[in-house]
């Protein structure tokens, strides 16, 4: 978590949260609505869901901080609240089609072995960080099964640390680094089919042909 999120954690007041203080959980509302907004939404791609999830997650924490020990921070047991929600919309979308190719379940128990990698770190900045490249990267990550998904969004987009992505997920820092692994191999794997084309109709690619014919 960042410094502005440390030093909100610090001014909350447990005991006032813990009594129903209205005013201290619009603190933490108006504190975290945002970064649990944002990860609804990468993980369902839905903004009414991501919505749904958002209010779901408050409305547990509001009847939950009665029971809140502190043994974790706040949030990270909202993230926890938010994360399960969203597991539980995406579990009951099962029957729905994704529309690229099916879902590759590659979790820590199972071999994995991608292929067709491809290097595309001569691309342009512009190319890498395009509006097109953006959402080929959402649609890949849409096809990651619901472990892999949850990790990778925790510990690479929301920025969790690997320790607080274990404690949001219930598993332990092994399993987050194994999981995440899995989740950036399949998503290299993914994304190398959309770069490779776009390599292959770059100049550094009339280039490096040009050399390998001279050198030839």
């Amino acid at each position: 978590m960042n410094e502005e999120s440390s030093r909100q954690e610090e001014n909350f007041s447990l005991e006032a949260l813990r009594r129903g203080n209205r005013a201290e959980f619009a603190r933490v509302v108006k504190a975290y609505s945002d970064p649990i907004y944002r990860l609804a939404l990468k993980m369902l791609r839905d903004p009414q869901d991501a919505e749904d999830i958002l209010q779901e997650t408050f409305l547990k924490a509001l009847h939950g901080f009665a029971d809140f020990k502190g043994n974790s921070k706040i949030s990270t047991w909202l993230y926890r609240i938010a994360t399960n929600q969203a597991l539980m919309h995406l579990r009951s979308r099962k029957d729905e089609q994704i529309s690229m190719h099916k879902t590759i379940s590659t979790d820590e128990g199972q071999a994995y072995n991608p292929v067709n990698l491809v290097d595309w770190c001569c691309l342009p900045e512009e190319e890498l960080l395009s509006s097109e490249a953006i959402n080929y990267l959402d649609r890949a990550v849409d096809l990651l099964s619901d472990k892999l998904r949850a990790v990778f969004i925790l510990r690479d987009i929301q920025d969790l640390s690997t320790a607080e992505t274990a404690e949001v997920l219930d598993i332990s820092e092994g399993a987050v680094k194994t999981r995440l692994s899995r989740a950036r191999l399949r998503l290299r794997e993914l994304l190398s089919g959309y770069y490779g084309q776009k390599l292959s109709s770059s100049p550094i690619a009339d280039q490096q042909s040009g050399q390998e014919a001279i050198t030839g």
